[in-house]
């Protein structure tokens, strides 16, 4: 048998395309879910580093610090094996969502924070001049501001998320690696896996070029 039949068996890879098309979909489901809730998360912890009192900021410093440091599969494991022994049981979906949504609220609280600390100075007096409260301010001002220069790494962080929910099949998550490695071995052959391989490298490849292109033309608006 040739390494085409083994790793490139197209007669394989169209009976395991259904099952691979129905990881894909939870793939997706779960990156944008993570996608979404770790930045909503992310920018509360962000204004709650820069402007809340003394106690909160030590705890949201805490936060980031301890998700940055640990790897997403340690806190998918201890979110998932862990918790039910505190009496709380989740789906290996709901466990891999808040996992990866923690960890991407970790990176997206230090952008938002440096996109913010970039405004400058005189927009947040500007606003103080003209009477505005604090979440108005933030809302015309400071944010579309601090927004415009966090696209870029946000980006990035979100692509490295949606790399990082192959991590959930450790759970038996049905993802796309998960139904992957399941076709692997009902079909007895690993051109499922290729298949799978191809399939990432098809969305995420994209993705990348994004970041990129948005990384070169914001950093054009800046030097203008």
């Amino acid at each position: 048998m040739s390494a085409i039949d083994i790793f490139f068996n197209m007669d394989v890879l169209a009976r395991a395309f259904p099952i691979l098309l129905r990881g894909l979909w939870m793939t997706l489901l779960l990156g944008f879910t993570a996608i979404i809730c770790g930045t909503v998360l992310g920018l509360g912890v962000a204004l709650t580093r820069l402007y809340a009192v003394r106690p909160l900021r030590l705890l949201a410093i805490a936060y980031t610090d301890l998700m940055r440091a640990m790897p997403v599969l340690v806190v998918l494991i201890l979110i998932y094996y862990a918790l039910p022994f505190a009496g709380l049981v989740l789906s290996s979906f709901a466990a891999a969502a808040i996992a990866l949504s923690l960890v991407l609220a970790a990176y997206t609280a230090e952008v938002m924070r440096a996109g913010i600390q970039a405004v400058p100075k005189g927009q947040f007096e500007a606003t103080a001049a003209l009477g505005l409260g604090f979440w108005r301010a933030m809302q015309k001002v400071v944010l579309p501001q601090a927004v415009r220069l966090v696209i870029p790494p946000h980006a990035s962080n979100c692509v490295s998320i949606i790399k990082d929910t192959s991590l959930a099949s450790v759970v038996a998550m049905t993802d796309l690696l998960k139904q992957a490695t399941d076709a692997q071995a009902l079909f007895a052959n690993p051109s499922p896996l290729i298949g799978a391989a191809i399939i990432y490298v098809a969305i995420l490849w994209p993705l990348v070029r994004l970041t990129g292109w948005l990384e070169r033309r914001f950093q054009r608006a800046y030097q203008r």
